[in-house]
């Protein structure tokens, strides 16, 4: 079994399944696809709490991850097992990452995201810095049963 943690902001979208999935970094060991995960906020803290019963990951696929500074949204291209994503399949990738613009409202020169790539692209820089290609894993899950 393997465990990720979240920020708190991503918490209720993982609670109402509307973020099924998490883009991380590699790592030693990540969920296999069938294997059951633990979703926590805060974990390694004394406010860590598991957010739902665990899941069962349905899949574990290299991702790359291109941002720029150049274009209004930051992220200039989501390439998932070797596959790179349209426009419209980037918006909805950020969207079940937890980032459409109704759940979550990230500040950025001034202004608020204009979608769920844009606020993605913020996310990225922030927590990223200086990190214009990632490479990476997608982990996705569902509820069992």
């Amino acid at each position: 079994m393997v465990a990720y943690s979240f920020k708190a902001y991503f918490a209720p979208q993982i609670e109402d399944m509307t973020k099924s999935q998490t883009v991380r970094a590699d790592r030693a060991r990540h969920a296999q696809l069938g294997e059951m995960v633990q979703l926590y906020q805060g974990m390694r803290t004394r406010h860590c709490r598991r957010i739902v019963a665990d899941q069962i990951c349905t899949a574990n696929l290299p991702v790359q991850i291109k941002l720029s500074d150049l274009l209004d949204e930051l992220i200039a291209s989501i390439v998932v097992n070797g596959i790179q994503l349209h426009r419209e399949e980037v918006e909805e990738f950020a969207w079940k990452d937890g980032f459409h613009p109704d759940r979550l409202q990230l500040m950025h020169d001034g202004g608020r995201p204009k979608s769920a790539r844009h606020n993605m692209g913020i996310f990225w820089q922030r927590h990223h810095p200086g990190v214009a290609d990632f490479s990476g894993r997608l982990i996705q899950w569902k509820p069992v049963g």
